[in-house]
């Protein structure tokens, strides 16, 4: 069986005036894991681990011990019940910041979100 190509269409090529993003450069503009989690976490409000996992967040109990030891960040831990996948119940944590880690989380967030971007003098 004969393979088809994709057409090459003109708008595609950077010949004509467009530039191209490759995915290297979209990941460095893409906001990282552990800036998405914790600005959620200071804009948002709480989350459970189901609730991250829809902002792209597999194991939120790591995503926050990355952010409890690696940036002494502080968070309150709730244990609560909701439905799993198939409707029954599951314990998970919901996890949220203090008010009182607003502050320092803010700082953390800055310094993720500039984390490896050249800063003009």
């Amino acid at each position: 069986m004969k393979k088809t190509s994709l057409p090459i269409h003109k708008e595609a090529s950077p010949s004509h005036g467009q530039n191209i993003t490759s995915p290297t450069e979209l990941l460095r503009k893409a906001p990282s894991k552990i800036a998405r989690i914790l600005g959620h976490l200071l804009h948002t409000g709480p989350l459970n681990r189901f609730e991250a996992e829809r902002i792209g967040d597999h194991c939120l109990n790591s995503t926050i011990s990355d952010l409890a030891n690696d940036h002494g960040l502080t968070f309150t831990r709730t244990p609560e019940k909701v439905p799993n996948h198939w409707g029954q119940p599951c314990d998970v944590t919901r996890y949220s910041l203090p008010a009182s880690e607003y502050r320092r989380a803010l700082l953390v967030l800055d310094m993720l979100s500039h984390k490896g971007k050249k800063v003009a003098a």
